[in-house]
Formats: structure tokens, sequence, C-alpha cells
């Protein structure tokens, strides 16, 4: 694709990147193919191939954004499956979020937007706000139908009752058995996770230090700052971004850390973004870019490099049926897929991948909140094509899908990890206690 960025605007570090990005594309349209929101909405401007030519537009002419492109961008899920399916090596995910910090630097969004979306910002980076936040909706959910469509949506989304921790609050979690760790890992607990299922936190830490691990969860971490930095919110994002990496960098320096686990795959992609969103900062280069190396998708790092002692399976034990969702931000953000399939299949259950597993459940952060008609669309499509399979449990790597899918089934749906700690000791999920 060619470009006429002007040598002004280059200066610019990121027109400049997006340049180099603009210059890979050749038009062809793979990444319409398999486009979930192209598939749906079957207009050029819903696909990444119509949304670059919106973003370029944009940057190469200073237009600011009008009601017509924002419409378009806001559409986009960041699901990144064009990623995967690009011959050309294309990082729409870098394109999209330049687009997005330039919609909200030059777009003033109707009052309602922007009420919404400072609401989302405040209150579920942070768990304390969610908490304020989830109490408000149990008292607002029997007059829920009052609401506008998206509050209600909020409203829906959010848990009747969140499970309590069963694990003490500490910043460090030592080895079992061990005076001296195999290995020391800092977690990222997550915002909203860590609040409507502790439980997930719970077995990881548990199956890590099982298998002689340390784990340090600092308290000065609330959020990766995904959540902000997909609704445009850049210098909010920035600064949850510089704290993260300052904490876990001296952690790093002074103790020492063997990897930083992400049990979100959407908290994992940007972890592993901070090197290139930080590689024009002298003071953060290069403490963003050991962050970024450091970082490990929990399935990613029990599978390259813990050894697990599975439980030995008995003749009446019961073989359950396993359908796995691949979530985008797992198997198209950080190209992991074959890692938690392989260490489900050591479970001795059968494990199934799910048809059409490349499309977004439509969950993709606040998207479910913010495009709730696209959003349930697809969460229609995912549930019939589970459905497909006939599972008796569905397993995944990411909170938001959990809430998603749940959301359209009945079939128990948990993190892949608790299924792992049950199979190495830990306890059986309440979730599947009742088959």
């Amino acid at each position: 694709m060619e470009t006429s960025f002007t040598e002004k605007q280059l200066e610019n570090k990121d027109n400049r990147s997006s340049e180099k990005i603009f210059r890979k594309c050749v038009h062809c349209g793979f990444c319409n193919a398999t486009c979930p929101t192209y598939q749906l909405e079957g207009n050029e401007l819903d696909g990444p191939r119509g949304r670059i030519y919106l973003i370029k537009d944009m940057l190469e002419n200073d237009k600011p954004a009008n009601e017509k492109i924002v419409k378009h961008i806001d559409r986009c899920l960041s699901c990144y499956s064009c990623m995967t399916t690009c011959p050309s090596g294309v990082n729409y995910m870098h394109l999209i979020d330049h687009g997005r910090k330039h919609v909200e630097k030059t777009y003033k969004r109707p009052i309602k937007d922007r009420l919404l979306r400072l609401l989302l910002s405040w209150a579920l980076p942070n768990s304390f706000n969610f908490r304020i936040i989830s109490i408000l909706t149990f008292i607002a959910r029997p007059f829920s139908f009052i609401f506008p469509k998206k509050i209600k949506k909020m409203i829906q989304l959010m848990p009747k009752n969140f499970p309590k921790r069963t694990l003490p609050k500490l910043e460090l979690y030592k080895a079992q058995n061990r005076k001296k760790p195999v290995a020391r890992v800092a977690l990222l607990t997550g915002c909203v996770q860590k609040v409507i299922s502790p439980q997930i936190n719970e077995a990881t830490i548990r199956l890590l230090n099982r298998h002689g691990i340390e784990v340090v969860v600092s308290r000065k971490i609330e959020c990766c700052g995904s959540l902000n930095h997909h609704l445009g919110k850049d210098e909010i994002a920035m600064d949850t971004f510089k704290n993260n990496i300052n904490t876990w960098y001296n952690e790093y320096l002074s103790n020492g850390l063997d990897a930083i686990i992400s049990n979100t795959s959407g908290c994992g992609t940007t972890l592993k973004d901070y090197g290139f969103l930080f590689r024009s900062d002298k003071n953060f280069k290069k403490k963003a870019k050991k962050i970024s190396d450091l970082t490990k998708d929990i399935s990613e790092y029990l599978d390259e490099n813990v050894k697990l002692n599975f439980k030995k399976k008995n003749k009446t034990d019961k073989i359950y049926k396993i359908a796995y969702h691949s979530a985008c931000s797992m198997q198209h953000g950080q190209k992991i897929h074959k890692e938690p399939l392989s260490l489900i299949k050591k479970t001795g259950n059968d494990v199934y991948e799910i048809p059409e597993g490349h499309i977004c459940c439509g969950s993709a952060g606040t998207y479910n909140i913010l495009q709730s008609d696209i959003a349930q669309k697809l969460l229609k499509n995912k549930i019939s094509n589970i459905e497909k399979v006939k599972p008796e449990i569905i397993s995944t790597g990411n909170i938001g899908c959990i809430t998603q899918i749940s959301q359209g089934t009945k079939i128990p749906i948990l993190h892949t990890v608790e299924i792992i700690d049950w199979y190495t000791g830990g306890p059986k999920p309440d979730v599947l206690k009742k088959i």
C-alpha cells in the first residue's frame, strides 16, 4: 500500500510505526474472510481492510474522526483474527490502537456514550470501584427494564454473587515442601477477574506452589491497562503501564523473577506489547521490553517450564467430554493454541475443538456492553458451534469469554488452569460439582 505521509508527520513515532505497517498491506482481502464483523455486516468498512483505509486517510490528511469513521472503528472487536490470516504480516493490532487513540483525541462523542465510557474506565480497572458498581447493579437489577440498553446489558453481565476467597491475601505464596523454590514468578491477578472469579487465581497459585514455584502478587498492581487502552484513553492507560513496569522491574532486580504469569489472555496480549508501546521512551524502553519478555500465559508457562504431576486415573474415574474455546487474544493475539489443548489432553479426558473456533464469542473487553447487538449475534453463533460438539464442560483461558459464553448456555464453563489444578491434586472446581 502506498503512503503519502509528510516528513513532518513522520516525526511522530506513532505515524512512523503505522506508516511501516500500511506499506505491508497488499489489499488482498484475506483478512475480511475471517473477520467476525465483516461476516455479519457484509460491509467493507466493517472489515480490517476497510478500517485500514479509514485510519490511513485520517492520519495522512490530519482529519478529525467523524460519526461514520467512529461507527466502523468502534465495531472492531480487536480479536486479531485478521492478523492470523494475513499473508503479509500486517500488524493490525497497532493500527487499530492508533486509530482509536486518534478518535479519542479528535471526536466528541454524544454525551451518553461519553458518560458510559467514563463509567467503564472508572469501574472496571479498579477492583474497589468495581465492587461499588456491583452493589449498585444488585440494587438496580429489578428495575433494569427502565435503563438504556447498554446499561441494561451491563447489569445483565454482572454476576449476582461473587465466590468467596479460599486462600489468604498475601504478597508472597511460597513453594510447597521446598526450602528453595525451583522458580519465582509474579502473577497478574486481574482487575475484574479477582473479584468475580477469585478461584482462577487461587487455582493458579495452588498449582504453581505444588510444583515448587514461588508466586509473587504485588498489591501495587491492579490492572494491566488494556481496558483503558482499547477505550482510547491513552493517558490513563500509560500511567497504568508505567506503574506495572516499575513495580515488576524493581521486583526483578531486587529478588529475581523467572516469569510474569498472566491467566487472562487479554491481559497477557497487552503485557507482551509493553515493549512496543514504550519503544521510543528512553526511561522505559529497556524496562518495558524486559517485562514483555518475561510475560507468559499460564498455559504457555506450564507447557514449556513445568513437569506436571498428574493424578493417576482409575478405571472407575469418569472421562469428561471437554470443548476447548480458544480465546481470540490467546490464539490470535499471543499465537498460543496447542499448549492449552495439550495440557487438557494430559488429564485423560476427551478434548474437542469447537467448529469455527477462530471466530470471536463477542466478549472482547467492553465490546459486549458497547456493541451489544453484534456481540449477541456472535454469542448465538458461538453457542451453536459449541453445541455441535455436545460437551459436558467448556474450557477457556480468558475471564471475558467465560462471562460472555455463560450468558448463552448452561454447560459449565471454567478456566483451563482450574482443570489442570484439579487433575494435579487440587480441589474439584465448584462449577463441576453437580456433574
